[in-house]
């Protein structure tokens, strides 16, 4: 699959998406969304990496690196580092409450490329109807940093991501503590239990989870259907901090808003 099929199968799964801005869960094509694994395994990595590292990704990747003339489309020379990383959502089945539901799910996986002027981008990789490929390159370096930043502040935790309000958790045990001042701002600075964690984000979304009223009248979701690209491919319209763009002919490519990163 190349990377313009996949990022066109992206922007269809993005513009349909679900409450709670989920990103893949779904990179696919026409028999609907597909399932991501449940972890993050080593053959699930591998993967990943090679899809990451595709003549088409890198290829991609020096457009998007050379977008605002920042290095030239032959310097830019797009490297990836060190393996893929997951990145968790904060999960409906935990929002609705369903018994022994965890509090993330692992919704893609990420690859750090870096170019030869230093910038980065996050490369996210899923499971698609055609095997993994990659579906969305947003710029910097979040996923990684806040990795690093939840393994530092609860061992073994799980990192994940509210998107609603773009904040990072880490939690572990009976404790949700913050990653970033979106987070501080939802659960104070010494964060919160994940009991009333769960409270919290059972009062903010649980009406608004597939399959509710809000879902059927078309509100659910962070994404909205948008144009095609000047070759057809289509171009999925980002909302709540994020804007899209096409390079090169078509693609899913994501330009991030930074936000500023607390205790």
């Amino acid at each position: 699959m190349t990377l313009r099929a996949a990022t066109a199968a992206a922007a269809a799964v993005l513009a349909a998406t679900t409450l709670l801005g989920l990103a893949p869960q779904a990179a696919a094509a026409p028999g609907g969304p597909v399932p991501q694994p449940q972890a993050a395994t080593a053959e699930n990595k591998a993967a990943a990496a090679q899809a990451a590292t595709a003549p088409d990704t890198l290829a991609t990747l020096s457009r998007f690196f050379a977008r605002e003339g920042k290095v030239s489309l032959t310097a830019a020379r797009p490297r990836i580092e060190g393996e893929a990383i997951p990145v968790n959502h904060l999960s409906p089945e935990f929002v609705a409450g369903r018994a022994g539901a965890p509090v993330a799910r692992l919704e893609f996986l990420a690859s750090k490329a870096v170019s030869s002027d230093g910038q980065q981008a996050a490369l996210w990789t899923a499971r698609t109807e055609a095997g993994w490929a990659v579906v969305n390159i947003a710029t910097g370096d979040d996923e990684f940093r806040y990795a690093q930043l939840g393994a530092a502040k609860l061992p073994g935790g799980t990192v994940f991501r509210e998107p609603q309000i773009d904040a990072w958790y880490v939690a572990g045990g009976s404790r949700v503590l913050p990653l970033d001042e979106d987070a501080v701002r939802a659960v104070g600075a010494g964060g919160t239990s994940l009991d009333a964690y769960r409270a919290r984000v059972a009062g903010a979304y649980g009406d608004k989870l597939p399959g509710s009223a809000y879902a059927a009248r078309g509100m659910a979701g962070g994404y909205a259907e948008a144009p095609a690209g000047g070759d057809g491919t289509p171009v999925a319209a980002v909302t709540g901090g994020a804007a899209a763009l096409a390079l090169g002919g078509g693609g899913l490519l994501m330009l991030r808003r930074r936000r500023a990163v607390g205790a």
